[in-house]
């Protein structure tokens, strides 16, 4: 019997089989006496002489080619390299990704109210289809109620100490002189608040918990730039000088799924529902809902099994989507696709709910003033000031939608069958 799994052993296979003509000690070995590769000059500005002149050295040093320099650095891209260029360093052009359009969704919100054009950034053929069919029996149900709960952004820094007494009389320190510490974080800011900070002690560290309102922005430049004030105000005043501290220490699940975020929230936490009733499920998702329900259990047992954070189907499909199409910090995905789906029995109705408590949006800032995103604001009628809450409503309502349709397909037996017709057999 052989203990080493047939995967591992396939793979060994294959390495013997190419060492026979590869010599990978030889390939493997660092090389000092190679020449350096000539290196790349970072530029923080763009303009189209600073375009042109990356694309030179890419085309004498890679593999590179006119055609990716026409399609990378088009004429659009060159009349516009200023603008670009204050999202980017080294900027070489533009990518096209196709967009699509969903809607109107209705949103029944507090802060959200009305119909929805939403567009949807994405090379992934049937996503748009999909997202289209929940949008349309959610609003011939009557609309998607939403709610933002809280909202706040959290910077974690952190202090290291000689022992456990010095941590516990920073603290105290601490505790004293928090409205210092706030006065010092929102001297940096027109729009962000330092609303909380709770000290976390494991022995000789202390993590301090900064959580910020940020206004319209997502806000994480924001409380960046702000826990650095309250760190500098610390390092001057405090009589209990850290050994080391640093600006952010893997605390606040910045651009990671994490346990803390999923129960206090980072960003904006929104629920969102509808009820559908069994006859709009059987004429336009063609599904039966017994079967919805029974997948559902069945879903949420594979969530708990292999360990999700929360229980849902797919929001990063829609995050990613939206966030490219409307100038969002993409990565953040891996936060915001944090959250719960729920389905159950109402009557004559299915009850449909998602609750997210990590949705990092903004309507100012960052990307959203780049031209195509900014356009993609200006679809939904939320560009620009004292929109970021109703944007944060819209997203949640989305990735209802797309929850509703892809579990009916998948109950109903249509889920190969709609991506073999939409995307690979396209």
């Amino acid at each position: 019997m052989n203990l080493i799994p047939s995967n591992v052993l396939a793979m060994l296979d294959h390495l013997r089989a190419r060492s026979e003509r590869t010599d990978f000690a030889e390939q493997l070995a660092p090389d000092p006496d190679r020449p350096a590769p000539r290196r790349l000059r970072m530029r923080q500005t763009a303009s189209r002489s600073s375009i042109e002149a990356i694309w030179d050295q890419l085309l004498a040093d890679s593999p590179a080619d006119e055609g990716a320099r026409a399609e990378i650095a088009d004429s659009h891209s060159l009349a516009r390299a200023e603008a670009y260029g204050q999202n980017i360093e080294n900027l070489i052009g533009t990518v096209k990704i196709p967009m699509g359009l969903i809607g109107p969704v209705r949103v029944n919100g507090i802060n959200a109210n009305g119909d929805y054009f939403i567009p949807l950034a994405t090379s992934e053929a049937a996503l748009v289809a999909s997202y289209a069919r929940g949008a349309d029996v959610a609003s011939k149900a009557g609309g998607i109620s939403v709610a933002m709960l809280s909202e706040g952004v959290l910077r974690t820094p952190a202090f290291v100490f000689s022992d456990v007494l010095q941590s516990g009389l920073f603290v105290d320190w601490v505790a004293q002189n928090a409205e210092h510490l706030k006065a010092a974080a929102e001297n940096t800011t027109r729009y962000g608040k330092l609303v909380t900070i709770e000290p976390f002690i494991d022995s000789d560290i202390v993590f301090l918990l900064c959580r910020y309102t940020t206004g319209d922005a997502a806000g994480q430049n924001m409380v960046t730039v702000a826990s650095e004030a309250v760190c500098d105000y610390i390092s001057q005043h405090s009589p209990i000088n850290p050994l080391h501290w640093f600006i952010e220490a893997n605390f606040s699940g910045d651009k990671k799924a994490s346990y803390l975020g999923m129960h206090t929230g980072r960003g904006r936490k929104v629920t969102a529902s509808v009820e559908i009733p069994l006859a709009l499920i059987k004429r336009y998702l063609r599904a039966e809902p017994d079967a919805m329900l029974a997948y559902g259990r069945v879903a949420g047992l594979g969530a708990v099994l292999s360990g999700q954070l929360g229980a849902q189907a797919h929001y990063a499909n829609a995050l990613a989507a939206l966030y490219a199409a409307t100038g969002q910090d993409i990565a953040c995905v891996s936060e915001s696709a944090v959250g719960f789906t729920r389905m159950e029995a109402r009557d004559d109705a299915v009850f449909f709910s998602v609750t997210m408590p990590n949705i990092l949006v903004g309507s100012v800032g960052g990307g959203t003033s780049l031209p195509s995103q900014a356009a993609g604001l200006s679809i939904l009628g939320l560009k620009g000031p004292g929109k970021a809450a109703a944007l944060a409503e819209v997203t949640a309502a989305l990735c209802l939608c797309g929850e509703i349709s892809i579990i009916a397909a998948i109950a109903a037996g249509h889920f190969t069958r709609a991506h073999k017709k939409l995307a690979r057999m396209r």
